[in-house]
């Protein structure tokens, strides 16, 4: 499977160099690596080490590798791409439904943070084609780009990666649209014979206020039933900005087959210094259906400081999720409703 994956990346990658010899004198490729180290101490201590309902800092009681990635970009006037290749307990966990094999071969793809190719069609108007970073929510992969350092359940259970062909057109100076037909939710590896698609619009209301708005549409199995139903997802988040404060609202809602589910958070951040930030957020989630979970419902709050250090970020965070049903949270002896836990990571981009 290497072969082909690297023989195709190979051919998305001749047009770029062949325009940057026509005469593209802007063409560049760049280096970069990332690496997000931790640990983390779950009060339930869950048997087997594994915590439950998280993709950031999934082991209890040990020193582990969140995330590790390493990077290539090109960027030209009319030909871009990125080349990631990733490793690290959240890889793991979030690209779990992934087949192990392919073809009889193993499957390398979770290894893959991402790889696309895009070209130009107008100043305004890209069209990319691989795997890429999601177009939905407020929240990323990259822990250092986030205000905190694990994510809301909304983040966790909505889509952080995508296959497929994705336009982005900047349609104004403040508002710009991305539209994607991929394999399907959070998926490289096709699971049935549809498509889905999906949109993001950014709206720069003012330099402090931005408000976006995503959703995803296509055929998906339920977590309760594995039955393929119409899954729409509606998200709506906004960052806003006040010297140094930054708060982020998000609503999640979605249907699938006449259920539905919602989740909603408040993160906010406050940089007590240059260096030093404090933050924090709260959260409800529910979706009593089993659309996306065994039927989580439960609320959630954390609370974290920040320690900048050149290209190095400390963060240390206690979070708990609490009010759930009786027996959500593995525990050391009985399940229990509630889960508390705290983590340390040291984060560095080269």
């Amino acid at each position: 499977m290497k072969m082909p994956i690297l023989a195709s990346l190979a051919a998305l990658a001749l047009p770029a160099a062949a325009l940057a010899q026509a005469g593209d004198t802007t063409a560049h490729v760049t280096f970069g690596a990332f690496v997000d180290g931790y640990y983390a101490y779950d009060f339930n201590r869950p048997a087997g080490h594994d915590r439950p309902f998280t993709t950031q800092a999934s082991r209890h009681d040990e020193f582990n590798l969140n995330l590790a990635h390493v990077e290539a970009k090109y960027q030209s006037s009319t030909v871009r791409g990125r080349l990631a290749l990733q490793a690290g307990t959240s890889v793991q966990v979030n690209y779990a439904f992934e087949p192990d094999s392919l073809a009889g071969l193993p499957n390398y793809l979770p290894l893959v943070q991402e790889a696309w190719a895009g070209v130009a069609i107008s100043p305004t108007l890209w069209v990319d084609a691989g795997i890429f970073l999601s177009h939905i929510g407020s929240e990323g992969w990259i822990s250092m780009d986030q205000p905190t350092y694990t994510r809301s359940l909304v983040a966790d259970y909505s889509v952080y990666y995508e296959a497929g062909v994705r336009a982005s057109w900047q349609a104004t100076p403040s508002l710009a649209a991305t539209f994607v037909v991929v394999n399907g939710w959070q998926n490289i590896s096709e699971n049935n014979h549809d498509k889905a698609v999906g949109a993001r619009l950014d709206w720069t209301a003012s330099p402090a206020v931005i408000v976006s708005y995503s959703n995803f549409v296509g055929r998906e199995p339920g977590a309760a039933t594995g039955d393929q139903d119409l899954r729409v997802l509606n998200d709506l988040s906004a960052r806003i900005t006040a010297g140094p404060l930054l708060v982020v609202p998000t609503v999640d809602v979605g249907t699938q087959d006449g259920d539905t589910w919602y989740g909603a958070s408040l993160v906010g951040r406050y940089a007590l210094t240059p260096t030093v930030a404090l933050n924090g957020r709260v959260e409800r989630y529910d979706d009593r259906h089993g659309v996306l979970t065994p039927g989580l419902r439960t609320n959630g709050a954390s609370l974290g400081i920040d320690v900048a250090r050149g290209p190095a970020l400390w963060r240390t965070e206690v979070r708990a999720l609490f009010g759930a049903d009786d027996g959500t949270f593995p525990a050391h002896g009985a399940p229990k409703s509630s889960d508390v836990a705290a983590v340390t990571s040291l984060a560095v981009r080269f």
